[in-house]
Formats: C-alpha cells, sequence, structure tokens
C-alpha cells in the first residue's frame, strides 16, 4: 500500500436516523430516561454504524496483533521477547487468557503474527510478519515507512474481511514484550505529553526498571526530534515509523478499516488506545466508529481517552492486554441490546412515559 492509496479511504457515513431513531426507542422503555446511561448511546451507535435497526445479537471477534520490539535491548521489560512467541502460541491453540474470556464472551479470536521474533510457524495464528520485531529504536528507527504502511494495511484488510464475514463487532489486541515504551513514546512524539504524565511499569517493571524506561523514552523523544508535535497525517506517520511498533500499526489499520467498511471496533488498553489515537489522526472522523471498553492501569489510556472525547465503560484497574479488557465488557453490550429488543415500553404497561424536560 501507497501513501496515496491509504489517504485516499475516506470514513463511512453512519446511518444517523436509525441512531436518533434507536435513542428514540430507549425513551420508550417503561425505565427513567437515559437509565442505563452509556450502554443507551452505544447500543445505537452500534446499530447505526452497522445500518442494522433489527440487529438482535452481536457477532462479536477479537484481533489480537503480535509483534516483538527491538528496544527490548535496552532492559525496559522484565521478561525477553520469547515471551510474545510463547504467548501467540497459546492464543493459536486456544488456550491463552484472552482465548478463555472470548469464548465465555462468544466471541470468535483472529491472532496474527505482523512481527514476532522468530522463525516458528504457529499453527493457528495468522503468518502476516512483516520484519521479525522491530529495530532496536535507540540505534535507529524502529522500521521503515513501507514497513508500518504494510502493518496498516493488514489491519484495513482484516477489518474488511469481518465486515463481509458479518461480524458486527470488532476488538482490537495485541501482544509483544515491550511494546509499553512503543506506545508511551507514539504517543508523546503524537501529543507533546510529558512522559511522566504518561509512562507506566507494563508488564511490571521495578523501580530501578521504570527509571531505564524513562531514560530510553527521553532519550529516544531527543534522538529523533520528536518534541514539536504536527496534526498532520503525514507527522502521526512518521512517529510510528521512527518509534511504533507492527501490531500498533496493525491495530491502527483496523480502525481505519472499521470506519471504511462500517463496522464498530472496540479500543482495549493504552496500546489499543494509542493506535486509535494515530488512526483518528491519519483519517479525522474514525473515532465515530470506536467503543473504549475499559480505563486500564497504565496511565496513559485515560489520557488518550479524553483525546478522543471517549468515555470508557469498564473501571477495574486492568492492564493484562491481548484484548482482554474489551472482551470484559462484551456481554454487557450483549445483555444492553437483548433489553433494548425485550424490555416492556411504557405503551405496553400502560404507564405515562417520561417526558424530557429543558434543564439548565
Amino acid at each position: 500500500m501507497t501513501l496515496e492509496e491509504l489517504f485516499g479511504f475516506q470514513v463511512k457515513q453512519i446511518n444517523q436516523a436509525l441512531y436518533e431513531e434507536a435513542l428514540h426507542h430507549w425513551d420508550s422503555i417503561s425505565k427513567p430516561l437515559d437509565g442505563l446511561g452509556d450502554f443507551e448511546k452505544i447500543t445505537a451507535q452500534i446499530l447505526a454504524i452497522n445500518d442494522n435497526k433489527k440487529l438482535e445479537k452481536l457477532r462479536k471477534v477479537l484481533v489480537v496483533m503480535c509483534a516483538d520490539h527491538g528496544v527490548v535491548e535496552e532492559g525496559v521489560s522484565q521478561c525477553g521477547q520469547e515471551v510474545t512467541a510463547s504467548v501467540a502460541k497459546l492464543l493459536g491453540e486456544g488456550r491463552s487468557t484472552a482465548s478463555t474470556m472470548a469464548a465465555f464472551a462468544g466471541a470468535d479470536c483472529i491472532t496474527v503474527d505482523v512481527g514476532i521474533h522468530s522463525e516458528e510457524i504457529f499453527p493457528g495464528v495468522r503468518n502476516h510478519k512483516i520484519m521479525p520485531g522491530t529495530n532496536n529504536l535507540m540505534e535507529k528507527p524502529a522500521m521503515g515507512m513501507q514497513e508500518v504502511l504494510s502493518a496498516i494495511e493488514i489491519g484495513i484488510s482484516i477489518a474488511r474481511e469481518c465486515k463481509e464475514k458479518g461480524y458486527h463487532l470488532l476488538a482490537a489486541g495485541e501482544m509483544g514484550i515491550g511494546n509499553t515504551t512503543a506506545g508511551t513514546l507514539v504517543l508523546c512524539g503524537l501529543t507533546g505529553v510529558a512522559v511522566d504524565a504518561v509512562l507506566g511499569r507494563g508488564a511490571g517493571l521495578s523501580d530501578e526498571g521504570l527509571g531505564r524506561k524513562r531514560h530510553v523514552v527521553a532519550s529516544a523523544l531527543d534522538k529523533y526530534d520528536l518534541h514539536h508535535p504536527e496534526e498532520s497525517r503525514e507527522y502521526a506517520l512518521k512517529v510510528m515509523q521512527k518509534v511504533g511498533g507492527l501490531e500498533l500499526a496493525a491495530m491502527t489499520g483496523l480502525y481505519i478499516g472499521g470506519a471504511v467498511y462500517g463496522i464498530p471496533v472496540m479500543i482495549d488498553g493504552v496500546l489499543s488506545a494509542v493506535s486509535a489515537l494515530l488512526a483518528q489522526r491519519i483519517m479525522p472522523g474514525c473515532k465515530a466508529y470506536m467503543i473504549p471498553s475499559h480505563a486500564g492501569r497504565e496511565k496513559g489510556t485515560g489520557y488518550v481517552l479524553g483525546l478522543l472525547g471517549l468515555k470508557p465503560l469498564l473501571n477495574g484497574d486492568m492492564a493484562l492486554g491481548e484484548g482482554t479488557g474489551a472482551l470484559m465488557a462484551m456481554p454487557l453490550l450483549d445483555m444492553t441490546l437483548d433489553f433494548f429488543r425485550k424490555a416492556t415500553t411504557f405503551a405496553a404497561g400502560k404507564i405515562e412515559q417520561y417526558k424530557r424536560l429543558d434543564t439548565e
């Protein structure tokens, strides 16, 4: 894929009339107005994006993008790159954390190798390896621009496939040791936010390890002169190319693909959120297709969701990754849609309907 091809995609128009119709139906249900809060709007959003007013049951799929990061050589993670391959193998076998939770949530799971540092072929894992992990960004840029575009293209194509197969809801998950360092760098580079405001311990760093991580992030921002954020999509891609990750770029493609082909995409934790922000920078307007699942323990999650104007459904202090936060929110969305379809209305119950009043 070329830059011209990427920039040529257009956000699909959402059925606004259906959105308003769904909200009107919520008001007709025998309950206090806005009694289910954000879940009412999200149900309307899902129906409108899918352009299906009769949707009764959600077909859900989690896409887990897996890749390694050369910056692990700098001691920014508690464990080594081999763990990425081990977890990907479990995902392919249906035995990982996300696999177990997806089965309960009634969601399918697609696992994609876009850059695992291993020559092994993992059964059940799609092999779209672009390169065996990014470069050590302290030595040279994480990857080339063509690698970034290739990863984004993979995400877009999978979103299109999910739409064609009849899924109504997609979730963006990831696995990659060292990716919170890359994610923090992308976030700081995109926004200019202070490192300490969004830096977290990832999978569990000691104070000493956190200090190393802070040094690497600050040094890389200096090395690539990422202290003067620009709003352009070219700059956003430059940040990803210099300090990002293959799985981050692939998730970015999922969000773009969701907006292009008309399928809502759930945001998981901080890395999924950073990719969502990048997608919005590349294709303004695609945030209308995003559904935030949880606040996340990593400090950057709330910051990114705030920039996107999105409010998480859950606050559970979670930091597991693999799309698990999105999976935990899915049954709540199923329940809400079921209630939307089956709940007694004021008219059916012969109860006077609540009216919306002008309030200051």
